[in-house]
């Protein structure tokens, strides 16, 4: 199946690792020029490295939650690519606890990368795509239903997936589509890190995967190819939806 990949230029935002490299990868050796962003230059160059030897790749020290950002991540696509064509935006997971052991400092924290950094990069985004362009979030289970000690994420993240399908009715005239992914138990860094706050990580991990119908974490590049497939053209159908990739976890319609 040809995705329509092909030249088509995207921009990922936290795609050093994870769930952001991932995709990146399924994009760039689809044919897409991708634009990654990352924390430190030392991941950024170690990122674009790998993504150079499957397609086209350029990188961008960046922070979400930077006002500046939004815009220089867009004009930096065009100067590179040419053109831009969509946006994953990917944010590191909020410090893990509880709502009361929370403390509001890192509450306000989150708010600005999670929440309000994402939205500033779908608004910058909104205003130069045009038809055909795609603006996509990952987002967290959590949407659909509390990850017991992560408090924060379920305070958040369901705000910004109704913001996202508000922006896809706001969108949808111009031929501009909004989704979210929700991962749950994929196995990447964040993922075993939380593992690892419980006293024993190896009965956390079985036990967590005991309530996954497939019995098991997922894989990056199984949330990858999910990814690539809803920013490309051969999703051109689908918009203001939250597609879980949790190996049928969540018990929500």
């Amino acid at each position: 199946m040809d995705l329509g990949l092909k030249n088509k230029a995207y921009i990922v935002t936290g795609a050093t690792r994870g769930l952001g490299l991932a995709t990146a990868r399924e994009l760039a050796a689809d044919g897409a020029h991708v634009l990654v962003t990352g924390r430190t230059q030392a991941a950024v160059d170690a990122a674009v490295a790998e993504l150079n030897t499957l397609g086209t790749a350029h990188g961008v020290v960046a922070d979400n939650a930077d006002p500046a950002t939004a815009a220089r991540l867009v004009t930096e696509a065009r100067n590179r690519f040419g053109r831009f064509d969509g946006i994953l935006i990917s944010v590191g997971g909020p410090q893990a606890g509880t709502v009361q052991d929370t403390p509001e400092s890192a509450w306000r924290d989150a708010f600005e990368s999670v929440f309000l950094g994402a939205l500033r990069l779908a608004r910058t985004a909104a205003a130069e795509l045009t038809e055909g362009g795609v603006i996509g979030f990952v987002l967290s289970s959590s949407v659909r239903q509390p990850v017991p000690g992560l408090a924060v994420s379920n305070g958040l993240r369901p705000g910004l997936a109704m913001a996202a399908k508000a922006l896809a009715d706001e969108l949808g005239p111009r031929g501009i589509r909004v989704l979210g992914l929700l991962p749950a138990r994929i196995d990447t860094d964040r993922v075993r890190e939380l593992d690892g706050l419980a006293p024993d990580p190896a009965a956390a991990r079985a036990a967590a995967s005991a309530g996954i119908p497939l019995g098991r974490y997922g894989t990056p590049e199984e949330f990858g190819k999910v990814a690539a497939f809803l920013l490309s053209p051969a999703a051109s159908y689908l918009t203001g939806l939250m597609v879980p990739v949790d190996g049928g976890a969540l018990r929500t319609p």
